[in-house]
């Protein structure tokens, strides 16, 4: 798991990268949380939790990082999160060149020599944020009209992140349920009455 020492490295690696980029970040907050890894659902028993590190960055012009619906803040996260886990797992290692340039295999061979295992959640602007708040809103919203009025309603196609807002937001409830239908870029939600 990440621990407190390594935010200062991850705060260079960070700038380094937008700086690359060259776009100009005017506030990097950084913070780090845990969440239990669920023992159904891994193939890899050996750890127990998952350090995740929460990057929340204010940028003067977000909208070309964030693209459409968020899809390029997506992708940023994703490429930001294997530049990260390179250079801690350089910082951690002093095996020189020999490291291996695969990312699966430095995803195994990182594991096994105990390389630091963690999640990104990279949010420019708050967009995420916002966009939770009004996930959760939406279901809210919908979930009462499907209570009083008996039919179900379906969402516009989203991906799997904000439908798993959706059904976190719901799952509570017991005037209603939730479930995902169609497929690839055509899954929705629809929120039927109980």
């Amino acid at each position: 798991m990440i621990e407190q020492k390594d935010i200062n490295k991850i705060k260079e690696a960070v700038e380094e990268f937008f700086e690359k980029m060259t776009m100009e970040v005017s506030n990097i907050e950084i913070s780090l949380s845990s969440v239990e890894k669920n023992p159904k659902d891994t193939q890899d028993l050996v750890e127990e939790k998952r350090g995740i590190v929460n990057l929340d960055i204010k940028l003067n012009d977000p909208q070309i990082l964030i693209g459409q619906q968020g899809q390029t803040l997506f992708e940023i996260q994703r490429l930001l999160r294997a530049v990260l886990s390179r250079k801690i797992f350089r910082l951690r290692s002093n095996r020189g060149s020999s490291m291996p340039t695969s990312s699966s295999m430095l995803d195994k061979i990182g594991t096994e020599s105990g390389q630091k295992i963690f999640y990104l959640n990279l949010d420019i602007n708050d967009y995420k944020k916002k966009k939770i708040e009004y996930l959760k809103y939406l279901a809210k919203e919908l979930a009462d009209q499907v209570s009083l009025t008996k039919e179900e309603k379906a969402l516009l196609p989203m991906s799997s992140y904000e439908r798993r807002v959706i059904h976190s937001e719901l799952s509570q409830r017991t005037d209603v349920s939730t479930e995902s239908r169609g497929d690839g870029f055509d899954r929705h939600i629809v929120i039927t009455p109980k």
